[in-house]
């Protein structure tokens, strides 16, 4: 049985942020910072302290890259071996409800003058794009 919380004992459960999961048998049990994955998704509050710092890894590719950094086991202090990916899923839906794709995302932010370059530079750095050299005689 699952009941007693993972990460309760853990050294590196520092944060109060614990994301209680459900196991495939409805039981609840804690992953908090004992597990890296979570942590990482999360790392950006170190950015920005509000809800936007969800941005940067709150949707799928971040769940991925999590997988791609952790591999795609966990194996719990109890043993368990669960997926890297399910940690992920469950951390974002349990804070947006859903997993967006970086491209919700940005729909969502909207543009500003600074983002965009305001003129083209690739004649001036592509020497097959600059205007041919023309002599005077």
């Amino acid at each position: 049985m699952i009941a007693d919380k993972i990460a309760r004992d853990s050294p590196l459960s520092s944060s109060g942020d614990l994301h209680n999961l459900p196991s495939e048998k409805g039981e609840n049990f804690s992953l908090g910072g004992e597990i890296a994955s979570v942590q990482i998704i999360d790392q950006s509050k170190e950015i920005s302290a509000d809800f936007r710092h969800r941005a940067l890894r709150h949707h799928a590719e971040g769940i991925f890259m999590a997988e791609t950094i952790f591999g795609q086991t966990l194996t719990l202090s109890t043993g368990r071996i669960i997926p890297t990916r399910w940690v992920g899923e469950q951390h974002v839906k349990e804070d947006l409800g859903f997993i967006p794709s970086f491209a919700d995302w940005v729909k969502a932010i909207r543009p500003e003058p600074w983002m965009g370059r305001s003129e083209r530079i690739e004649a001036l750095v592509d020497p097959h794009l600059a205007s041919p050299v023309v002599e005077v005689s």
